[in-house]
């Protein structure tokens, strides 16, 4: 066997080396644990995504800018996967390049940071186009800056949000993706460690040149208006007026602010909230850090690392968690909770129609108390025989998936008004949403409620009709009232 014998002196590293190299990968893993644990990016289909936002329902909405946006991001949940997601559905007219779109989503989809609401996916299908990324409980910047209701961002939370922010475009510089959309205090969200995190959806752009950029005139960098172009230099201005913001707590115009720090005013910027909370010293630096990336010349501008290494000692309570610095409750999310749907809700909501046949298939008329009675007696009219074989074929037809078949057995079993069974009618609805007849399966639905009314089934199936005629709203709370409807019965 072959012997490789190695110099001895290569087994010795000094002490001071081995810490050093233990420190450094501890905060690598420290820092990229959870962006680690992200799923890969991949693509949706369409009706994915459309299941996980209960059909882009207006509840879920969760960007600021309500349902009139020209662009929306929903809240979703992907079931299979126990995971919230933020999904951003784009107007038909904002990428008609597909290709491009699927290149731009693909490119930010290899980014993974701490610092960053991470893109998990997209999807493009005909006209749609829509991004996947984490879910943020924790509202943005914006809300907790200007919007707050119980206490204000303290000194300490305000440094900690520029810092991360400035890590987020260093990191993103280094990965070769030093342009971004219209930085503003929308575009920065907490995550339920209260951690302040840099929306993925800025880097997407439009146009690989830069000449894609849409913010008030007042707060735009200067070349942008000289030229047309946005450069790596103007992100570090926009930059700057979020400096600005988070020292004054409002949105003061650059030009405004510059004229105060030059007349040496630069107190009168300061937030009125934080008398008393900062030092002097740390209060000029920021102002300085400030008026420097918003230079006229881009040259005078300093870099995302510079702007790291400036903000790093600034950092007061840095043993303190974001959640407690903000007040947020830890691992608490502020929005509304979801119902807990059973495997038919579940089904319904998803309008996934070949599962909820499976469903009614394999429980077939177990709940239905009318036709066992009807079942019981021994002795049948030529009528009701006939009738009752009418139910037969149609659930022979209803399991073969022979649906215009079922329909007509079902009708004819109910016309015959001898006996009544509300699974009948469960049945028939969901051979009319098979055949895009969601009117008609409605009604069934909500007959077979008039016979059971306590019939959780029937609530469901409304739901997945009223999902089909595009009554989302409406949907969700039927939803509701057969999940609850459900609880009561196992709690008898």
């Amino acid at each position: 066997m072959l012997s490789v014998t190695f110099p001895r002196k290569i087994c010795y590293f000094p002490q001071k080396i081995v810490k050093v190299a233990f420190f450094f990968l501890f905060v690598c893993l420290l820092e990229n644990g959870s962006a680690d644990a992200l799923p890969g990016f991949r693509e949706f289909n369409l009706d994915q995504l459309r299941a996980a936002t209960s059909g882009f329902c207006t509840d879920n909405i969760v960007s600021e800018h309500g349902e009139k946006a020209p662009n929306v991001v929903y809240k979703g949940r992907l079931v299979d996967e126990d995971r919230w997601i933020a999904v951003k559905r784009f107007n038909r007219s904002a990428w008609p390049d597909s290709r491009q779109f699927l290149e731009e989503a693909r490119a930010v989809g290899q980014l993974r940071s701490e610092r960053l609401v991470n893109l998990i996916g997209c999807c493009c299908e005909g006209e749609e186009r829509l991004l996947v990324a984490e879910f943020m409980p924790n509202e943005t910047l914006s809300k907790h800056l200007f919007h707050w209701e119980n206490q204000p961002m303290k000194w300490a939370m305000r440094v900690r949000v520029a810092l991360y922010l400035a890590q987020a475009l260093d990191y993103c510089s280094s990965k070769g993706r030093a342009l971004y959309h219209d930085l503003n205090t929308y575009r920065i969200l907490f995550d339920q460690d209260g951690n302040p995190r840099l929306s993925c959806f800025g880097l997407m752009k439009n146009s690989r040149d830069g000449k894609s950029y849409s913010t008030n005139l007042a707060f735009t960098p200067p070349e942008y208006l000289r030229t047309g172009r946005v450069i790596p230099e103007s992100v570090v201005y926009s930059f700057g007026t979020l400096l600005l913001d988070l020292l004054s707590g409002k949105h003061i115009p650059p030009s405004h602010a510059l004229d105060l720090i030059r007349g040496k005013n630069f107190l009168m910027l300061m937030d009125s909230c934080l008398e008393g909370h900062f030092s002097n010293d740390d209060g000029t630096e920021l102002v300085r850090l400030a008026s420097r990336c918003l230079q006229y010349e881009p040259r005078e501008r300093p870099n995302a690392k510079s702007l790291v290494a400036s903000l790093t000692p600034l950092q007061k309570e840095a043993e303190v968690p974001s959640y407690t610095l903000m007040g947020i409750p830890h691992g608490t999310a502020s929005t509304k909770q979801t119902i807990t749907l059973t495997p038919l809700g579940e089904a319904c909501s998803r309008l996934d129609l070949t599962a909820i046949h499976e469903i009614l298939e394999k429980v077939g008329y177990k709940d239905d108390e009318g036709i066992a009675n009807e079942l019981s007696f021994q002795m049948w009219t030529d009528q009701i025989q006939e009738t009752l074989n009418s139910k037969k074929r149609g659930d022979a037809a209803f399991r073969a998936k022979d649906f215009p078949t079922a329909i007509e057995c079902y009708t004819h079993f109910i016309d015959g008004g001898t006996m009544v069974s509300p699974t009948v009618f469960a049945r028939r609805c969901l051979c009319y949403l098979l055949s895009d007849m969601p009117q008609e399966a409605l009604g069934d639905a909500m007959q077979a409620q008039v016979i059971s009314p306590d019939w959780p089934t029937a609530f469901y199936l409304q739901a997945a009709a009223l999902f089909g005629l595009g009554m989302n709203n409406d949907a969700q709370e039927t939803l509701k009232d057969g999940t609850n409807l459900e609880a009561k019965k196992h709690r008898n």
